[in-house]
């Protein structure tokens, strides 16, 4: 174990409109995920629902990322 590294998890579980839609806006938002420190998200769909989601992320800098998930950018595009 590398004692250097460390990553915190982030988990979001959220119900969409439209998941090919919520699809789209998800990727585009890739790079600005990376640069507030959130990296490899899975992308998981209940069965029986498949709008509602599970996202699962790593985050290497908490504050960094709870700044960007606080952010404007990203609250209107999870309305959309």
């Amino acid at each position: 174990m590398n004692d250097n590294f460390h990553t915190e998890n982030l988990t979001i579980h959220h119900k969409v409109k439209d998941y090919t839609s919520w699809r789209k806006g998800y990727n585009d938002h890739e790079k600005a995920r990376q640069a507030a420190g959130i990296t490899n998200g899975r992308v998981f769909r209940r069965a029986e629902d498949l709008n509602d989601i599970l996202i699962l992320q790593e985050v290497a800098d908490v504050a960094q990322a709870r700044t960007w998930l606080g952010g404007d950018e990203l609250k209107a595009s999870m309305t959309s």
